[in-house]
This record gives C-alpha cells, structure tokens and sequence, in this order.
C-alpha cells in the first residue's frame, strides 16, 4: 500500500481580505493638522495609534468618522471620553487651538490657526479586494464668515484619489473646484450627506444605515459595563412602537366588535329556536285538522 498526499490550492482571492477596507484618509486644514497634507495608511489591515494627549489622535478619529456619520450626530473628540460638544464641526474647520481673554468682552475667546477663506479636506479611500473595487470619499468645507456652521460639499467617486492631485491647485474659489471634480468621469458630488450617505453604502453594499451606527457607537467605545443593554440600544434597530400600538388596538377593537356580534347572533338563534319548533308543531296540527274536516 502507497501513501499519497493530495495538496489543495486556495484560490488567491479567498486569501484577500473580505468587503470594502479602509486604504488610507487623509487630511487638509483639519483641527490643529494645518497647512500641509496628513495621510494615514492603512492598507486595509488593522491599525493602532498611539501618541500623547493633545497629539491628535481624536481629531484624525473625528474626521474619518465624519466621513461615515452625519456631523450633527457626531459627539467630537468622544475618543478622548467628551460627553458633550466641547468641539464642533467649525471648530475643525477653524483650527481652534486655545483661548484667549478677550479685554472688549471681558470673556475668553477660541484662537483660530485659519481664517475665513481657507478650506478644510477629509478624504478616505476603500478598497475591495475580492472584486478588485475602489470607493474614494471625500467632503470640502470651508466658512463664509465666524458663524454658524460650515457649507460643505461631498464626493464619492470610484476613482483612486487624492487631496495633493485633485483637491488643490484651483484657486480661491470653491466653486471652480465643484467644477473640475464634476467634469471626472466616474466622480459624484453631493451637496447633502443625506444623498452621499445613500450613494456610497449602495456602493460599499451597506444595506441600511444601522451598521454605520453602530460604527460610530463602538468607533470609541472604553468599556461595556451591560452587554444586553449594549446590543439593545446599539445593535437592534429602534422600533417605532406607537403606529403599531394603535394598530393593535384597532385590531383588538375589530376582533372585540366580531366576538360580541357572534354572542349576540347565538342569543337570538337561541330565542328562536324554540319557535321554529312550535311553527312546525303548528304546521301539523293545521293538517291533521284539515284531513279531519
């Protein structure tokens, strides 16, 4: 008897990595990231960062999860344990490092690394290895004046691109920029997150939104003290109970109404039952006295 081994080959797609992975983000005017360009790369694998306290680690965290999540619904700097919005979108965008007194108002104010007509970009590229896919998302802001909160532009494209190549070089005016971006093939600008949202987890297969919340309630997460109360608030859609509580009652009241009409039909039949009987009764007798006449 002769031994024989047998040896398989995996295909070399079952050894990439699975689904859209982050390739790397960079970021332009971001935080206390001023003037000159940051990039991240991750090359779709897992990544640590590390630094000291005030390095940047929450700001590079807030800009690739503003990227994902809409700013209104984002805690910045939740990273370094903010519970409230001690940062803003415009603040970012600003590039507010300290305060000052301010002698005229007898207050503190925010010092701003930029001014008013400067821009900020948030660019994150993702790669599918499998189906040898590129998604590119990016979003522009720049302030029209000290308040408010910033306009904004975003893009999804399935071209591989950069801030360096593609972001710069236009001039002082926004608009010029929205104009060269839209004249790239295979480029798509939104001006609400509402439409960008949409538009790349169609193209990511994201099939509703609830994985990104989850991202974004676990992007920073220290400690999970209850892990049922986790996954019910985290995890499980919200349901919206009360349309289906007045459904409910309605049906009760219809299935109430059909059992009392059935209570009251066995009623009546048991009313007239016994006269059914007592007409037959009747019935006979008539004949049987006509046939004796």
């Amino acid at each position: 008897m002769h031994s024989t081994e047998a040896e398989i080959a995996i295909p070399s797609a079952l050894l990439k990595s699975p689904g859209f992975r982050l390739e790397h983000v960079e970021v332009l005017n971001w935080g206390t990231f001023n003037k000159r360009i940051w990039r991240i790369k991750t090359q779709g694998e897992n990544a640590l960062l590390t630094g000291d306290i005030g390095s940047g680690k929450s700001t590079l965290v807030d800009a690739l999860t503003t990227l994902l999540v809409p700013s209104h619904r984002v805690t910045y700097n939740k990273a370094a344990g903010a519970e409230t919005r001690e940062r803003s979108l415009a603040s970012y965008v600003r590039g507010y490092y300290k305060s000052e007194k301010d002698d005229e108002r007898l207050a503190a104010k925010s010092v701003a690394l930029r001014g008013i007509g400067s821009y900020s970009v948030i660019l994150g590229r993702f790669r599918n290895e499998h189906f040898d896919e590129t998604v590119t998302l990016a979003q522009v802001f720049w302030m029209k004046d000290d308040k408010g909160q910033p306009e904004r532009f975003h893009l999804v494209s399935e071209r591989e691109l950069t801030i360096a190549r593609d972001f710069s070089g236009f001039g002082v005016d926004i608009q010029e920029l929205k104009k060269r971006l839209r004249k790239m093939d295979g480029v798509a600008l939104h001006d609400s997150f509402a439409a960008y949202g949409q538009d790349f987890r169609r193209r990511m297969g994201l099939a509703s939104e609830q994985a990104l919340d989850l991202f974004y309630q676990t992007v920073s997460m220290k400690a999970v003290s209850n892990i049922t109360e986790f996954v019910r608030s985290h995890m499980l859609e919200d349901p919206d109970i009360e349309p289906r509580i007045i459904e409910l009652c309605r049906l009760f009241d219809n299935l109430n109404a059909a059992h009392e009409a059935v209570i009251k039909a066995e009623a009546q039949v048991a009313r007239l039952t016994p006269l059914v009987g007592n007409c037959r009764s009747h019935a006979v007798l008539v004949a049987s006295i006509t046939e004796s006449e």
